[in-house]
């Protein structure tokens, strides 16, 4: 396993797995336990995912068998919409910290560049402060966004996780990133579902190339970008395929080919620059 530091000193796998949709408790609590079984060691959870308790009680069964130590672990969970401000920011950190059973998050992050998110930094500054966060991170946030935040917070985020995979590539995002030494982490790192990377012609002729699978290439192009990825399965074979892409590297030629499938923003299908996009997220509630 690669690690990448962040700008705390503390470092952070660059291969993680994620539970977005995994809604089911008992499935997510499996696909949990089954990753750490395959190795994995970064786990990304969130409020609005609604399985923060199922990934807390497979981090603890886990434990609690000698599999791992909490230390060995990096865990990441996002503060929801609903509670983008300074005063709910507070109930909110508390929600995820009992959802999963843990005295301290690894990694947390704002979900959205949307509500008061000015006002909820600086509550998660304050929990970076004590270290129940161990460190603090944005999602979602566009170039324009990170460097007016940047530019206006105290904590400097260490992570912006975004959409990052060969058809949404955001070079520039990826520059600004660096500016401010923000770790890029790609969230969708093989399309999300939208954009069918295994039945693409070029990625195939790559994967065949290396002896890999199309998934292996797409998620190797990210790594040798040193941007962390978070692939989610349900499948445990997928889960071991996906892990197991330390042992080729692909070359600057065919890195620069698969770039060549950017589709820009015009090509993703979650819109954060449309406004009913924008309402529509406001009006999803994680609690009463």
């Amino acid at each position: 396993m690669k690690y990448v530091t962040l700008n705390t000193g503390t470092t952070m796998p660059i291969m993680g797995f994620g539970v977005f949709q995994v809604t089911d408790l008992a499935e997510c609590k499996r696909v949990v336990l089954d990753a750490i079984d395959a190795g994995y060691r970064l786990f990304d959870t969130a409020a609005v995912y609604g399985n923060e308790t199922a990934v807390g009680e497979a981090i603890a069964e886990a434990i609690a068998a000698g599999k791992v130590t909490r230390e060995e672990l990096f865990i990441t969970s996002k503060l929801w919409v609903q509670d983008m401000n300074e005063s709910d920011a507070v109930a909110g950190v508390e929600r995820s910290l009992k959802n999963l059973g843990l005295e301290y998050l690894d990694l947390y992050l704002l979900h959205q560049a949307l509500g008061d998110y000015f006002g909820a930094w600086r509550t998660l500054e304050k929990y970076y402060e004590t270290g129940h966060l161990k460190a603090i991170g944005v999602s979602n946030f566009y170039p324009n966004m990170l460097t007016n935040f940047c530019e206006t917070v105290k904590v400097i985020p260490a992570v912006n996780q975004i959409e990052l995979h060969p058809f949404f590539t955001q070079d520039d995002a990826l520059e600004t990133m660096k500016y401010y030494g923000v770790i890029p982490e790609a969230w969708a790192p093989l399309g999300g579902g939208r954009y069918n990377p295994l039945d693409n012609e070029l990625l195939q002729g790559i994967a065949e190339k290396y002896g890999k699978t199309v998934g292996q290439v797409v998620l190797r192009w990210n790594l040798q970008r040193d941007v962390v990825v978070i692939p989610k399965t349900t499948r445990k074979e997928r889960m071991v395929e996906n892990f197991d892409v330390w042992d080729f590297e692909l070359s600057q030629e065919d890195m620069d080919t698969i770039s060549s499938l950017d589709m820009g923003y015009g090509g993703t299908r979650t819109k954060h620059f449309d406004p009913e996009y924008v309402r529509m997220i406001h009006n999803v509630k994680v609690h009463e």
